[in-house]
C-alpha cells in the first residue's frame, strides 16, 4: 500500500508515521472543522498501534501544520465508541472517500525541452544523453512549439534546459535591437538571462543563421546569388514562411524593409515543417530556412548570400536553470562539457540523417556521441540525486 493510501486508511485514528526518510513529502488531510483540505507534513515511522490510548499516546506522533487544521480533540478521540464518536468516524471516513489524498515527493528529474523542428529535437537529445551519461534522470519534452513557448517553459520551471540561438534570444525574447557582433550579442544575452535566473551557455560551436532559400534551377535561370538579387523577381516569386519568421522582428518584415523588397504576392504562412516540401514542389518560390538544414543540398536548393548582413549571429547555446544541480549534482558541468562540440557541417549532416534518411534522433545522437573524437562522448560524471 502506498504511503498516501496508508494515510487515507489510517488517519481516522490517532498518529501516523509514514514513508521513506529519503523522500520528504507532504500529504493533504481533511479538516473536519473547516470542511477543506490542508497540507500537513507527515513524520516518518511505523503506524501506531490502535490499541493505545489515542488521546494520551499518539498525539505526538501526528504532526499537523501550524494552524492545526485537523482539531486535536477530534483527531485523537475517535477511538472512543460513544455514539457521537461513531458518527464522527463515519463522517470523517466519508470525507476521506470524497477527497483524494495527494502526496508530493521531491522531484529530481531534469526535463529537457525543444522547439518544434528537427535541429532543436536533435540538440535536446544531445543534452539528454549527455546528462544521462552523468547519472541524471532525464525526461524529454520535445516539440513544445516555437521560441516563446520554449522560453516561457524554462522560465516557469516546466523544463530545465534546452538549446536557443543568440540572435533569437536577443531579438525575439529580449526584444533588443540586432547587432552583427557575435561577442556583443552573447555577452548581452548572458547578462540579461542571469537576471531571469537562467544560465546562458555553453556555446555548442556553430552559427545557424537564417537562410533565404530558393530552387537551384531558379537561381541559375535568373542569376540569383544574393538576397539583394531578389529585387529581380519580386513581381513573380511567391514567398512562404513558418508563422514565427513571418511575425518576429528580425523576420520577413524587417528583411524586406532592409533590402527594399516589395513582393507583389503576399507571403503564405504554413507549418515550418512544410516549407521545404512546398518549395521543392513549386507551391512557393522563396522560404526562410536555417543555414544548417540538411535538406538544402539534397533537394536541389540554394541559400542566398545575406549581402547586407541583415541577420544577427545565431550561435547555438545551452540555456539551463540556475538550480539544475539541485536535481542532479554535476548536471551543469556535464552540459558545460558540450562547449564547441559541433560545427555547421556536422550539424547539417545530423539534420540530414533525420530529415533525409528518416532516422530516429536518439539513434543519430547516440551514434554521434560514440564516434571517436567527439568531445562529449565521455562527459564529466556527476552524482545523480
Amino acid at each position: 500500500m502506498s504511503d498516501c493510501r496508508r494515510l487515507s486508511a489510517h488517519s481516522l485514528g490517532g498518529g501516523v508515521r509514514l514513508g521513506n526518510p529519503k523522500k520528504p513529502k507532504q500529504c493533504v488531510i481533511p479538516s473536519v472543522e473547516r470542511g477543506i483540505w490542508a497540507a500537513a507534513p507527515v513524520s516518518e515511522g511505523p503506524l501506531p498501534d490502535p490499541s493505545l490510548d489515542a488521546r494520551n499516546d499518539t498525539r505526538d506522533q501526528f504532526t499537523t501544520s501550524q494552524d492545526d487544521t485537523f482539531p486535536a480533540n477530534l483527531a485523537f478521540s475517535l477511538w472512543d465508541d460513544s455514539p457521537m464518536n461513531v458518527s464522527l468516524r463515519i463522517s470523517a471516513a466519508l470525507l476521506t472517500l470524497l477527497f483524494a489524498v495527494s502526496c508530493t515527493e521531491e522531484d529530481n528529474t531534469i526535463r529537457v525541452g525543444s522547439k518544434n523542428f528537427t535541429e532543436s529535437v536533435l540538440l535536446a537529445e544531445l543534452l539528454a544523453q549527455t546528462l544521462e551519461a552523468s547519472d541524471c534522470d532525464v525526461e524529454r519534452r520535445t516539440n513544445l512549439g516555437g521560441t516563446i513557448v520554449a522560453h516561457n517553459a524554462i522560465e516557469a520551471g516546466e523544463i530545465d534546459a534546452y538549446v536557443e540561438y543568440s540572435g533569437t534570444a536577443l531579438t525575439a525574447i529580449l526584444k533588443m535591437p540586432a547587432t552583427s557582433d557575435p561577442k556583443a550579442v552573447d555577452d548581452r544575452v548572458r547578462s540579461e538571462y542571469a537576471k531571469k535566473n537562467l544560465r546562458w551557455g555553453p556555446s555548442l560551436g556553430f552559427n545557424n543563421t537564417f537562410a533565404m532559400i530558393i530552387r537551384k534551377a531558379d537561381a541559375s535561370r535568373r542569376g540569383l546569388t544574393t538576397i539583394s538579387d531578389l529585387r529581380k523577381v519580386v513581381g513573380e516569386f511567391q514567398p512562404g514562411f513558418g508563422p514565427e519568421f513571418a511575425a518576429r522582428p528580425d523576420g520577413y518584415g524587417g528583411l524586406t524593409a532592409a533590402y527594399g523588397l516589395r513582393f507583389s504576392k503576399p507571403a503564405k504562412t504554413m507549418d515550418l515543417g512544410l516549407t521545404y516540401r512546398a518549395l521543392h514542389s513549386g507551391q512557393v518560390d522563396l522560404i526562410a530556412g536555417n543555414s544548417t538544414d540538411g535538406l538544402i543540398e539534397s533537394l536541389g536548393l540554394v541559400a542566398l548570400l545575406d549581402d547586407k548582413k541583415y541577420f544577427p549571429p545565431y550561435d547555438a547555446a545551452v540555456v539551463s536553470r540556475n538550480d539544475i544541480d539541485s536535481k542532479c549534482g554535476g548536471a551543469a558541468s556535464a552540459l558545460e562539457s558540450l562547449v564547441g562540440t559541433l560545427n555547421e557541417a556536422t550539424m547539417r549532416r545530423l539534420n540530414f540523417e533525420v530529415d533525409g534518411r528518416k532516422r530516429d534522433p536518439r539513434e543519430v545522437i547516440r551514434e554521434f556521441l560514440s564516434a571517436p573524437g567527439t568531445a562529449s562522448a565521455s562527459p564529466s560524471v556527476g552524482t545523480g540525486l
